[in-house]
């Protein structure tokens, strides 16, 4: 029955075009655009009602082809948009259809006009929500629900919109401390590689009119620069090969993807920065969830899949099963040995206190300060690192080439 519901839903959904639009608006001024809408009639109805006067309509593609992808920042800026002009007084389908308009975005664009369609047919916001999984995710549903119910949907946008906002800013902290080392190393390899592959090889067929025995150092480069030059597809294979079946099997498997979170969390000071994260992300998304009045366990599980880490989400549906059986949130957190005692003291004090809310919102300011932190402090320790390791191998093979000249001029 719910099948068949579904499919009759899916059956009345309006497929939305992009529409190109000329005309004159007011004192003749020449005006044109884009819009999206499902048929010509609707667009031509829209910019009668902004006083412009159609010269021609055209048809440009589906809400599919070519309009680029959804970004969280989308989704947060609709967010916020959505609560400024609802919290100014203006009705829920008006908004939908500013906001609409103001977006740039096509893809935003559209989906904005699908959420108005659904609800302007008898949806509720937080059932059209529902209905785009990929965009909107249990969270944001959730507390439009709540918000719904409460009578307070502007708050509840604008907490969606913080709540995002701040863990957007944290995912850009921990990529900066993921990307910044990796694009390094990744072309210190590339660097040596291009020595090894094209420079060495013309310093050899040099070497070959000495007639004299080459250092030790230099025999043994030459030897690399004909290992790399005989396997470097095979290297690039590797590493290509590697990456797709670390992907997939993250993807794919949840066991690996278990393990590979765990032993990311066991890497030397990136492995800090990631716990961290993923405390700063469960106690962020739990306090914004519990604070907007949805019961602890169901907050609980929406936590779980926020925190980012496999060992973290397990860790917190393991909490949520404890608190479903009665036990305090602080002393579950504590029976999973896997969050820090400092968190888990805090929740304890907030639990006591009656504001467990506030207190996960302070454990999550402490711990996203704790990560900015370390990244900071990692990015200046990498810097000389790296310019050391990048000068060893690159002045190493330099030396190594120049050593025979050298060593030719003082026999001379």
């Amino acid at each position: 029955m719910a099948t068949t519901t579904r499919k009759q839903r899916a059956a009345k959904k309006t497929k939305l075009y992009r529409w190109k639009w000329s005309g004159r608006g007011p004192g003749g001024r020449r005006v044109g655009g884009e819009i999206v809408a499902a048929q010509k009639a609707e667009v031509e109805r829209i910019l009668m009602g902004q006083s412009i006067i159609t010269k021609s309509v055209r048809r440009k593609s589906g809400i599919g082809s070519g309009m680029g992808s959804i970004k969280p920042r989308d989704i947060m800026l609709f967010a916020r948009q959505m609560s400024t002009m609802i919290r100014s007084g203006v009705p829920v389908l008006q908004a939908f259809q500013v906001v609409a308009e103001s977006i740039r975005k096509p893809a935003m664009s559209a989906l904005v006009q699908e959420l108005m369609n659904d609800v302007s047919a008898g949806s509720s916001f937080s059932e059209a929500l529902r209905r785009h999984p990929r965009d909107f995710d249990r969270l944001f549903c959730n507390l439009v629900e709540a918000g719904e119910q409460s009578g307070s949907l502007d708050r509840m946008l604008d907490r969606v919109a913080t709540y995002k906002e701040k863990v957007e800013s944290l995912k850009g902290r921990v990529k900066k401390a993921l990307w910044y080392p990796a694009a390094v190393i990744l072309v210190g390899i590339g660097v040596t590689a291009l020595l090894l592959i094209k420079v060495v090889p013309q310093f050899e067929s040099l070497f070959q009119g000495f007639g004299a025995e080459l250092p030790a150092m230099t025999r043994m480069t030459i030897s690399m620069s004909e290992f790399a030059q005989a396997y470097w597809w095979w290297g690039v294979l590797g590493f290509a090969g590697l990456v797709f079946f670390i992907r997939t099997g993250v993807k794919r498997s949840e066991r690996f993807a278990y393990r590979m979170h765990a032993w990311s969390l066991k890497i030397p000071v990136i492995g800090k920065i990631l716990d961290k994260s993923a405390v700063a992300r469960y106690s962020r998304t739990l306090a914004t969830t519990f604070g907007a009045g949805v019961p602890l366990v169901e907050a609980l599980e929406t936590a779980a899949g926020a925190t980012g880490n496999k060992v973290y989400e397990r860790a917190v549906l393991q909490v949520r099963d404890d608190v479903a059986t009665g036990q305090q949130l602080h002393f579950a957190m504590r029976m999973t040995e896997q969050f820090p005692a400092l968190a888990v003291q805090m929740v304890g004090i907030g639990e006591e206190a009656g504001s467990l809310d506030a207190m996960l919102n302070r454990v999550a300011d402490y711990y996203e300060e704790e990560v900015d932190n370390m990244v900071d402090t990692l990015t200046s320790l990498l810097e000389p690192f790296i310019i050391v390791v990048l000068g060893v191998l690159v002045g190493g093979l330099v030396v190594s080439m120049y050593l025979p000249i050298f060593e030719l001029g003082s026999v001379i």
